[in-house]
Protein backbone atom coordinates (compact mmCIF):
# COMPACT_ATOMS: atom_id res chain seq x y z
CA UNK A 1 0.00 0.00 0.00
CA UNK A 2 1.39 3.49 -0.73
CA UNK A 3 0.51 6.45 1.46
CA UNK A 4 -0.08 10.20 0.33
CA UNK A 5 0.08 13.08 2.81
CA UNK A 6 -1.50 15.71 1.34
CA UNK A 7 -0.91 19.51 1.97
CA UNK A 8 -2.52 22.44 0.67
CA UNK A 9 -4.78 21.03 -1.08
CA UNK A 10 -3.56 18.20 -2.48
CA UNK A 11 -5.01 15.14 -0.77
CA UNK A 12 -7.85 15.01 -2.82
CA UNK A 13 -9.77 11.34 -2.60
CA UNK A 14 -11.47 11.94 -6.37
CA UNK A 15 -8.34 10.43 -7.24
CA UNK A 16 -8.92 6.72 -6.07
CA UNK A 17 -11.74 4.71 -7.02
CA UNK A 18 -13.39 2.50 -4.61
CA UNK A 19 -12.60 4.99 -1.75
CA UNK A 20 -13.83 5.04 1.61
CA UNK A 21 -12.86 6.46 4.98
CA UNK A 22 -11.31 5.02 7.85
CA UNK A 23 -10.14 5.37 11.42
CA UNK A 24 -6.85 3.90 13.31
CA UNK A 25 -6.57 4.47 16.34
CA UNK A 26 -2.82 5.60 17.79
CA UNK A 27 -0.48 5.22 20.81
CA UNK A 28 -0.36 9.34 19.96
CA UNK A 29 -3.86 10.83 20.12
CA UNK A 30 -5.75 11.05 16.75
CA UNK A 31 -4.34 11.58 13.53
CA UNK A 32 -5.23 15.34 11.11
CA UNK A 33 -8.15 13.79 9.36
CA UNK A 34 -9.88 9.92 8.75
CA UNK A 35 -7.83 8.13 5.96
CA UNK A 36 -9.21 7.34 2.69
CA UNK A 37 -8.19 4.52 1.20
CA UNK A 38 -8.78 3.12 -2.31
CA UNK A 39 -7.18 2.19 -5.37
CA UNK A 40 -4.82 3.33 -8.04
CA UNK A 41 -4.01 1.93 -11.10
CA UNK A 42 -4.56 -1.46 -9.02
CA UNK A 43 -2.17 -0.52 -6.06
CA UNK A 44 -3.98 0.23 -2.72
CA UNK A 45 -3.59 3.89 -1.45
CA UNK A 46 -4.26 5.48 1.86
CA UNK A 47 -4.40 9.71 1.85
CA UNK A 48 -4.00 11.67 4.89
CA UNK A 49 -4.62 14.85 5.42
CA UNK A 50 -1.97 16.70 7.12
CA UNK A 51 -3.73 19.67 8.19
CA UNK A 52 -6.81 18.30 8.35
CA UNK A 53 -9.55 18.47 5.48
CA UNK A 54 -10.46 22.02 6.02
CA UNK A 55 -6.63 22.64 6.49
CA UNK A 56 -7.71 23.92 10.29
CA UNK A 57 -4.47 22.34 11.88
CA UNK A 58 -1.54 24.87 11.79
CA UNK A 59 2.03 23.37 10.86
CA UNK A 60 3.38 23.01 15.06
CA UNK A 61 0.08 21.35 15.91
CA UNK A 62 -0.20 18.38 13.38
CA UNK A 63 0.04 15.37 14.99
CA UNK A 64 2.91 14.10 13.08
CA UNK A 65 3.49 10.82 15.42
CA UNK A 66 -0.16 9.71 15.14
CA UNK A 67 -0.76 10.32 11.15
CA UNK A 68 2.72 8.39 10.38
CA UNK A 69 1.41 6.13 12.71
CA UNK A 70 -1.53 5.32 11.70
CA UNK A 71 0.12 5.14 8.11
CA UNK A 72 2.16 2.11 8.93
CA UNK A 73 -0.65 0.08 11.14
CA UNK A 74 -2.90 1.13 7.75
CA UNK A 75 0.29 -0.86 5.72
CA UNK A 76 1.71 1.73 3.93
CA UNK A 77 4.84 0.18 2.68
CA UNK A 78 6.01 3.31 1.08
CA UNK A 79 4.85 7.05 1.47
CA UNK A 80 4.83 9.87 -1.07
CA UNK A 81 4.18 13.33 0.84
CA UNK A 82 3.16 16.92 -1.06
CA UNK A 83 4.29 20.11 -0.16
CA UNK A 84 4.27 23.76 -0.23
CA UNK A 85 7.39 25.60 -0.25
CA UNK A 86 9.16 28.81 -0.37
CA UNK A 87 12.57 29.11 -2.74
CA UNK A 88 15.46 30.38 -1.61
CA UNK A 89 17.73 29.94 -4.76
CA UNK A 90 17.36 31.72 -8.06
CA UNK A 91 16.52 28.26 -10.15
CA UNK A 92 13.90 26.98 -8.11
CA UNK A 93 10.98 29.24 -9.85
CA UNK A 94 7.15 29.52 -8.65
CA UNK A 95 5.42 26.34 -10.18
CA UNK A 96 8.32 24.10 -10.32
CA UNK A 97 8.24 20.69 -8.57
CA UNK A 98 11.24 19.36 -6.53
CA UNK A 99 11.85 16.12 -5.30
CA UNK A 100 13.84 17.10 -2.23
CA UNK A 101 16.70 14.92 -1.08
CA UNK A 102 17.70 16.51 2.41
CA UNK A 103 16.31 18.87 5.39
CA UNK A 104 17.75 21.39 7.55
CA UNK A 105 15.34 21.24 11.06
CA UNK A 106 14.81 24.97 12.17
CA UNK A 107 11.58 23.82 14.43
CA UNK A 108 11.34 24.12 17.94
CA UNK A 109 8.10 23.20 19.64
CA UNK A 110 7.56 19.77 17.85
CA UNK A 111 7.68 16.17 18.96
CA UNK A 112 10.39 14.60 17.02
CA UNK A 113 10.63 10.97 17.46
CA UNK A 114 9.05 8.14 18.85
CA UNK A 115 12.16 7.44 20.86
CA UNK A 116 11.41 9.58 23.89
CA UNK A 117 13.15 7.11 26.29
CA UNK A 118 15.96 4.19 25.66
CA UNK A 119 14.16 2.00 28.41
CA UNK A 120 14.61 -0.70 25.61
CA UNK A 121 17.88 0.36 25.03
CA UNK A 122 19.45 3.78 23.06
CA UNK A 123 17.94 4.09 19.45
CA UNK A 124 19.58 6.79 17.19
CA UNK A 125 18.24 6.87 14.01
CA UNK A 126 20.66 6.99 10.83
CA UNK A 127 19.32 10.39 8.62
CA UNK A 128 22.32 10.73 5.82
CA UNK A 129 19.84 9.79 3.37
CA UNK A 130 16.66 10.87 4.94
CA UNK A 131 14.50 11.36 1.78
CA UNK A 132 13.87 7.41 -0.54
CA UNK A 133 16.71 7.70 -3.80
CA UNK A 134 14.16 5.16 -5.63
CA UNK A 135 10.63 6.75 -5.05
CA UNK A 136 12.75 9.70 -5.80
CA UNK A 137 13.92 8.00 -9.17
CA UNK A 138 10.14 6.84 -9.90
CA UNK A 139 9.19 10.66 -9.79
CA UNK A 140 11.88 11.49 -12.27
CA UNK A 141 10.99 8.93 -14.54
CA UNK A 142 7.60 9.95 -14.54
CA UNK A 143 7.70 13.55 -14.98
CA UNK A 144 10.04 13.12 -18.09
CA UNK A 145 7.27 10.99 -19.55
CA UNK A 146 4.83 13.58 -18.72
CA UNK A 147 7.02 16.22 -19.90
CA UNK A 148 6.94 18.27 -16.33
CA UNK A 149 9.67 20.40 -15.25
CA UNK A 150 11.37 19.45 -12.23
CA UNK A 151 14.67 19.13 -9.95
CA UNK A 152 15.91 16.36 -8.79
CA UNK A 153 17.19 17.06 -5.29
CA UNK A 154 17.00 19.82 -3.06
CA UNK A 155 17.27 21.37 0.49
CA UNK A 156 14.37 21.64 2.52
CA UNK A 157 14.71 24.04 5.39
CA UNK A 158 11.81 23.85 7.64
CA UNK A 159 10.62 26.50 10.01
CA UNK A 160 8.31 26.55 12.98
CA UNK A 161 5.93 28.86 11.68
CA UNK A 162 2.74 29.95 11.22
CA UNK A 163 4.64 33.03 10.66
CA UNK A 164 6.76 33.53 7.78
CA UNK A 165 10.48 34.54 7.38
CA UNK A 166 11.68 37.60 7.99
CA UNK A 167 13.73 38.89 5.33
CA UNK A 168 17.03 38.69 7.58
CA UNK A 169 16.64 35.11 8.01
CA UNK A 170 15.54 34.10 4.33
CA UNK A 171 18.89 35.51 4.01
CA UNK A 172 20.33 33.58 6.83
CA UNK A 173 18.95 30.63 6.12
CA UNK A 174 20.66 30.68 2.39
CA UNK A 175 24.14 31.11 4.07
CA UNK A 176 22.75 28.03 6.01
CA UNK A 177 22.76 25.81 1.97
CA UNK A 178 18.45 25.89 2.36
CA UNK A 179 17.20 25.97 -1.18
CA UNK A 180 13.48 25.49 -0.43
CA UNK A 181 11.79 26.58 2.96
CA UNK A 182 8.43 24.97 4.09
CA UNK A 183 6.58 23.89 7.86
CA UNK A 184 5.77 20.49 7.68
CA UNK A 185 8.87 18.36 6.28
CA UNK A 186 10.47 18.02 10.01
CA UNK A 187 9.55 15.77 12.07
CA UNK A 188 7.41 13.88 9.11
CA UNK A 189 10.35 12.42 7.17
CA UNK A 190 12.25 11.39 10.27
CA UNK A 191 9.16 9.75 11.91
CA UNK A 192 8.67 8.07 8.65
CA UNK A 193 12.70 6.64 8.49
CA UNK A 194 12.43 5.75 12.34
CA UNK A 195 9.40 3.20 11.68
CA UNK A 196 11.68 2.26 8.24
CA UNK A 197 9.09 3.40 5.87
CA UNK A 198 10.70 4.90 2.37
CA UNK A 199 9.68 8.56 1.91
CA UNK A 200 9.88 10.89 -0.44
CA UNK A 201 8.07 14.46 -0.61
CA UNK A 202 7.03 16.23 -3.98
CA UNK A 203 7.87 20.29 -2.93
CA UNK A 204 5.81 22.71 -5.37
CA UNK A 205 7.53 26.03 -5.47
CA UNK A 206 4.87 28.92 -4.86
CA UNK A 207 7.16 31.91 -4.16
CA UNK A 208 10.18 33.42 -2.93
CA UNK A 209 9.93 33.40 1.09
CA UNK A 210 11.10 36.86 0.88
CA UNK A 211 14.70 37.32 -0.22
CA UNK A 212 14.32 38.20 -3.72
CA UNK A 213 14.01 42.15 -5.08
CA UNK A 214 11.13 42.80 -7.17
CA UNK A 215 9.52 39.42 -6.27
CA UNK A 216 6.18 39.72 -3.94
CA UNK A 217 7.46 38.86 -0.81
CA UNK A 218 5.15 35.57 0.26
CA UNK A 219 1.51 35.24 1.48
CA UNK A 220 -1.00 33.10 1.82
CA UNK A 221 -3.15 33.93 -0.77
CA UNK A 222 0.03 33.83 -3.16
CA UNK A 223 0.53 30.09 -1.74
CA UNK A 224 -3.09 29.11 -2.44
CA UNK A 225 -3.19 31.10 -6.24
CA UNK A 226 -0.21 28.77 -6.95
CA UNK A 227 -1.12 25.41 -5.63
CA UNK A 228 -4.55 26.03 -7.11
CA UNK A 229 -2.75 26.49 -10.58
CA UNK A 230 -0.65 23.28 -10.06
CA UNK A 231 -3.05 21.17 -8.26
CA UNK A 232 -3.87 19.02 -11.22
CA UNK A 233 -0.16 18.68 -12.79
CA UNK A 234 1.12 17.39 -9.08
CA UNK A 235 -2.26 14.59 -8.75
CA UNK A 236 -1.42 13.72 -12.83
CA UNK A 237 2.43 12.89 -11.16
CA UNK A 238 1.21 11.10 -8.47
CA UNK A 239 -1.26 8.88 -10.30
CA UNK A 240 1.23 7.84 -13.15
CA UNK A 241 3.93 7.14 -10.61
CA UNK A 242 2.14 5.13 -8.43
CA UNK A 243 1.05 2.79 -11.36
CA UNK A 244 4.57 2.46 -12.11
CA UNK A 245 5.38 1.47 -8.81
Amino acid sequence: MVGIIGGSGLEDPKILTDFKEIEIETPYGKTSSKITTGVIGGKQVAIISRHGKNHEISPTLVPYQANIWALKKAGCTHVLATTACGSLKQDFHPGDMIFIDQFIDWTKLRKLTYFENFTNGSIHTPMALPFDANLRQSLVKTAQKLGFSYHDGGTMITIEGPRFSTKAESFMFQKLGAELINMSSVPEVQLANELKIPYQAIALVTDYDCWKENEESVTPELVTKVMEANAQKVKELLIKTIEEL
